[in-house]
């Protein structure tokens, strides 16, 4: 069973995690100090039950909650705070939480009701979980689809014919996150549930990660809703999530899908989208690796499965490897490490960022194991490499 605490108090934290040990040292507990830390493990690890403490830095936990249920609709959550109020606890169990808990949490308490939801999570059958899988994949093809329409690329021979069926009509929404020197990776995540679940309420469709920066909404309004009200809800929605700048940049109607590039051309025009566009894909092996290389560099800083970029480009998993070693003369893991690295080493060049920062900004959740692999490859740490690359900068210069 794997667990979340999120929770700004370490002691707090560490004294939860410490009590479910003891309940059970089979049961794997992840700890947060903040949402954004919260985020990224709900990305990389399969949660069962969340334990959310209300008043954290940045998102609190029921915002955090609130957005999360939609793409983790199986997570079971409970709620801590040390505060009583009936409003809270309301809000909560209105969100979905199992329980609702006051610190100090008592561990006959916590027992009985960490106990209770394992069974519970047992008891799920294997169709469920089958169904979860497949659901993951089949977002994965049609956001893999979606993005090569999107970016004007050949899609080959594959039959999208019931695909365009569903959006006779359709509008489209571009958010473009201005995150500065920083991540972005906790807003991109608040985007993407916020427009998600504001598209399910006023009609139907749904959001891709075009990049980095870009997240790409459609939507295909139901009967009587008028698609500026849909507008002005996610301009409202996000403006009380994010803190930081972003855009919001809308295409009017559309009823031919073959003009997806056209319109998200100009909307990254609009956006002052910066980078070069993809080129057409002819459909060969040494196309589909560039489509592969080009979404890497887009999105090396999140978790890349062989898996999910064989999905991207519509090859088999095993025939992609082989193909992309062949192309690249490199292993998938050896391409996308040294490209991660790589951008470590420029980043350390700049002072202001901190080493967690940097690991966290290429991909690399554990500090330690991106020291590991930094030293591994340069034979020197990460510190190392920047205080030697400080000291030949200050000669070239002639301060030393």
């Amino acid at each position: 069973m794997n667990i979340l605490i999120a929770d700004d108090e370490r002691a707090i934290r560490e004294g939860i995690k410490r009590t479910i040990k003891q309940i059970s040292a089979e049961h794997q507990v992840f700890v947060a100090g903040r949402a954004e830390e919260a985020v990224k493990i709900l990305e990389e690890q399969h949660i069962h039950i969340v334990l959310t403490d209300i008043l954290m830095p940045g998102m609190n936990g029921l915002e955090f909650m609130k957005i999360s249920k939609r793409r983790y609709p199986y997570v079971k959550w409970i709620v801590i705070s040390a505060h009583s109020e009936f409003s809270y606890a309301q809000e909560a169990v209105r969100l979905g939480a199992r329980d609702y808990l006051l610190k100090p949490i008592g561990k006959h308490k916590l027992t009985e009701l960490i106990d209770s939801l394992t069974t519970e999570i047992q008891q799920d059958n294997q169709i469920s979980r089958q169904g979860e899988r497949l659901k993951a994949s089949l977002r994965f093809l049609r956001e893999g689809v979606f993005q090569r329409l999107a970016s004007g690329l050949d899609i080959g021979n594959l039959d999208i014919d019931a695909f365009i069926e569903d959006y006779h009509s359709f509008y489209l929404v571009m958010i473009q996150l201005e995150p500065g020197d920083r991540s972005a990776r906790l807003e991109h995540f608040i985007v993407e549930n916020v427009l998600s679940e504001l598209i399910e309420r006023y009609g139907r469709g749904f959001v891709v990660s075009y990049d980095r920066q870009h997240l790409l909404g459609l939507i295909t309004p139901g009967e009587s809703v008028r698609v500026e009200q849909f507008q002005e809800e996610v301009k409202t929605h996000l403006t009380h999530y994010l803190k930081i700048p972003f855009q919001i940049i809308h295409s009017g109607r559309s009823c031919d899908f073959h003009t997806v590039p056209q319109i998200v051309k100009r909307m990254r025009e609009a956006s002052a989208f910066q980078g070069p566009p993809l080129e057409p894909l002819k459909g060969s092996g040494e196309k589909a690796i560039e489509v592969a290389l080009q979404y890497i560099k887009e999105h090396f800083y999140e978790e890349l499965s062989l898996e999910r970029i064989a999905s991207v480009v519509f090859l088999n998993p095993a025939y992609f490897s082989q193909l992309f070693k062949q192309k690249t003369g490199q292993g998938y893991k050896e391409y996308v490490t040294s490209l991660r690295l790589e951008q470590a080493k420029l980043l350390l060049l700049n002072p202001g960022l901190k080493l967690a920062d940097i690991a966290e900004r290429v991909g690399y959740q554990d500090m330690r194991h991106f020291t590991q692999m930094f030293r591994k490859k340069y034979q020197l740490t990460p510190t190392e490499y920047r205080q030697a690359e400080n000291i030949s900068i200050l000669r070239s210069r002639g301060t030393l």
